[in-house]
């Protein structure tokens, strides 16, 4: 038996087998997002095909959309543009016209960036109290100074007060140990109080993989700590990463890495070997990571221009929108060195990046011992409507409590996001706040995606 963890009041979802002790004729299933529409094509003259490595912010009432622009070479770094549009809704985005920078003998453009950083330039909301208002918007860009295999490059941070103007927070990089060809990214992690930057090294040499490095003030950064897995995931080139804390769920890590086959090439009239797909992976302490799903959350699809080199790139980032409650917004590249290189969005239900699965037979799991700080439980969940969902409360010895076995509820069917358990006795569990229980669920053509417990009021 695992031991006993505290789930309080936070959304626990099922991506993993960190909540399950023991599970009969149930698995994980990982559920693939929706595709949606194209939302961006970055068709201006200071743009092109190999734009990319975008990052997305939803700040209030706008989001944010950063993406690389023209890139004449992977050595022409004074050349390279950061471009910059936004969008009321997540789905309509435009340029505004910044001014910032000449392009073409004109300064009538979306570029707010130029030079090394603007290779792989990746932008995000600083959420720390100690963020000043002059560096509320923070990012890290730069590349390799040698041949990227070595792991010797330059990493540089930078501070904007609007998201727009921005500024390097000192004249060196603040990292030098990894590669850095790729879409590094860093975020504040609000549940260790720190900084996080997940970026490229190579592995032995030869494979595209990913480390990361923890700070206090986004300057001094602490030793790089490469990615672990289970010793019997495969070896796979991961070309970028997208890591985020999961909304919602901020105690969890997920990352949707850009897997890259460079072997492969299927669209034989194209200059650039490699096919590619999106993965996801997910985290408890952002240094080991649970691969319990190998297959692709997003395959290039029957879109033959998707089965060509670094296409699905999944943006960092991730958004809410009016137009979908209830649902996740990311976004992903399509077409990479096409004329007409696109971004699309996808959707994915909240929390719903992965479910304990029921086919029409049924089954059963027990979560580890736990405790909480809620007084009533909810799950997130959908049924088919012949599926059912039941549960019934184990005291710390595994025994079911008389009036929350599973014969004392009327089983939950339906597809919701807070689906109230409720048993004889009513669905108050105040009287088991604190102490130490087990849940058993039997599933039947059912997905239970999350649970959590929350206040009567809630």
């Amino acid at each position: 038996m695992k031991p006993p963890v505290s789930i309080g009041t936070r959304v626990e979802p099922f991506v993993d087998d960190w909540l399950i002790d023991e599970m009969a004729a149930l698995r994980l299933k990982l559920h693939p997002p929706e595709r949606k529409e194209v939302v961006f094509v970055p068709d201006r003259p200071w743009e092109g095909p190999t734009s990319g490595y975008f990052s997305v912010i939803q700040d209030e009432d706008r989001i944010r959309l950063y993406y690389r622009g023209y890139c004449p070479g992977e050595d022409s770094h004074a050349e390279q543009t950061t471009c910059y549009a936004e969008s009321a809704d997540g789905i309509h985005f435009v340029r505004p016209e910044l001014g910032l920078h000449p392009f073409g003998g004109s300064n009538r453009n979306n570029i707010i960036l130029r030079g090394v950083a603007a290779h792989n330039f990746a932008p995000f909301l600083d959420r720390s109290q100690a963020a000043g208002s002059d560096a509320r918007y923070k990012a890290v860009g730069g590349v390799g100074t040698g041949p990227a295999r070595l792991n010797v490059g330059e990493l540089f941070a930078l501070a904007s007060a609007d998201g727009v103007h921005w500024r390097y927070m000192q004249e060196g990089p603040v990292m030098t140990d990894g590669g850095f060809d790729s879409h590094n990214v860093a975020f504040w992690d609000d549940t260790n109080k720190r900084y996080r930057c997940y970026n490229r090294y190579f592995h032995d040499g030869r494979l595209r993989a990913i480390q990361s490095a923890e700070s206090v003030d986004f300057l001094a950064w602490g030793p790089q700590r490469r990615n672990e897995y289970a010793a019997d995931a495969p070896e796979e080139h991961f070309y970028t990463n997208s890591t985020i804390p999961c909304p919602g769920a901020e105690q969890l890590y997920v990352s949707f890495p850009m897997r890259f086959v460079p072997e492969r090439q299927l669209i034989a009239e194209h200059a650039h070997p490699g096919v590619s797909d999106t993965l996801f992976m997910t985290s408890r302490d952002g240094v080991r990571w649970d691969r319990s799903f190998r297959e692709a959350w997003l395959r290039p699809g029957p879109d033959r221009r998707n089965w060509t080199d670094r296409s699905g790139m999944a943006a960092f980032g991730a958004a809410e929108l009016a137009a979908e409650p209830g649902r996740l917004s990311f976004y992903v590249t399509e077409h990479y060195r096409w004329d007409d290189m696109r971004l699309r969005r996808v959707s994915v239900r909240k929390h719903g990046f992965a479910s304990v699965h029921a086919d029409y037979d049924g089954g059963t799991f027990v979560t580890r011992p736990l405790t909480f700080a809620g007084s009533r439980l909810l799950l997130n969940f959908a049924t088919s409507a012949a599926g059912s969902i039941r549960a019934e409360l184990l005291d710390a010895s595994g025994q079911p409590v008389d009036g929350y076995r599973l014969s004392d509820m009327e089983p939950l069917y339906g597809d919701t996001a807070d689906g109230l358990v409720e048993w004889r006795n009513g669905a108050d569990l105040t009287p088991w706040i604190g102490r130490t229980v087990r849940f058993r669920f039997e599933l039947k053509d059912a997905d239970l995606f999350a649970l959590r417990t929350a206040p009567a009021d809630a």
